[in-house]
């Protein structure tokens, strides 16, 4: 990957449908949500057609799908298919897995084995769905996993609109993605990469009060459209969290030609501009040099 051609690293996409035809979410969680995001465009692109949607826009991307198979019953999108995809697409393709933490030791083997033999450089949690709290320590095996082997783990936060629509929000319980129960997690494994994701609503200024405090955790800005974001969300990015947030979109929900567009409108710092949209994660990612 040529980091000195890209316009820009999205950190936050998700592939939602396998080479198979799987898809990784339930059907009636799948259209809310397109639905609730006013998605254009294919819903469900395969992981070559993203690779080919980064590149013509000359950029790059991180890609994970989400495995909530304890909580929802829906198995998701193989790892090892995401992983080989990206090593199909290195220059567009940056591969993260994900696990279940009810899967308990065969996770942490499952995780150490995606590391070694496939390059994933990071692991994606989503508490909302996967049902659990960051800071249980069923899922401490994986962070040492991680933290060992200085790859990322990235948590969603908040409520960006999963559920929103369905009867009882499809089952998903918001209280497990607060970003406080990330910052347990970040000062039990002081060297762990962290990524809190999205704006945290309506836990905002409790990620910005972690990011601030916690060396290694970060921001990225995917799942809302830069329209929406809380005004101190924008503040920090512009001031002392300018080298932790990270674009991200959060594809195929959001594209990043919408959230780029938006973006532009923004007072952000012309010097800040870069890092956000890729010199930060650039760094992050051990694309460049420190």
């Amino acid at each position: 990957m040529d980091v000195s051609t890209l316009t820009a690293i999205d950190v936050h996409t998700h592939a939602e449908v396998s080479a198979r035809g799987h898809s990784s979410l339930a059907d009636d969680l799948h259209d809310a949500s397109g639905a609730y995001f006013k998605v254009e465009g294919k819903r469900k692109p395969t992981l070559e057609e993203m690779a080919a949607y980064y590149r013509e826009r000359n950029m790059a991307a991180v890609v994970f799908t989400v495995d909530a198979e304890s909580a929802t019953g829906t198995a998701p999108v193989p790892n090892e298919e995401v992983a080989e995809a990206a090593a199909a697409h290195p220059d567009v393709l940056i591969p993260f897995a994900s696990l279940d933490p009810f899967r308990g030791k065969a996770a942490v083997r499952q995780a150490r084995r995606l590391v070694t033999e496939y390059g994933v450089r990071g692991f994606k949690f989503h508490p909302s769905i996967q049902g659990f709290f960051p800071n249980d320590r069923l899922a401490y095996g994986l962070y040492e996993v991680i933290e060992e082997t200085g790859t990322i783990a990235l948590f969603h936060t908040g409520q960006t609109g999963i559920g929103a629509g369905v009867p009882g929000g499809g089952g998903i319980r918001l209280k497990y993605s607060n970003p406080l129960c990330v910052d347990d997690v970040a000062a039990d494994f002081p060297h762990l990469k962290i990524i809190l994701a999205h704006p945290s609503f309506p836990w905002q200024d409790e990620a910005l009060a972690v990011a601030t405090h916690k060396p290694g955790v970060h921001i990225d800005l995917s799942g809302w459209s830069p329209k929406y974001f809380p005004p101190q969300l924008v503040h920090y990015a512009n001031s002392l969290l300018q080298d932790k947030v990270l674009f991200g979109s959060d594809f195929p929900v959001l594209t990043p030609d919408r959230w780029l567009a938006d973006f532009d409108k923004l007072t952000i710092k012309d010097h800040v501009r870069p890092k956000i949209l890729k010199d930060n994660a650039a760094r992050l990612l051990g694309l460049t040099h420190p």
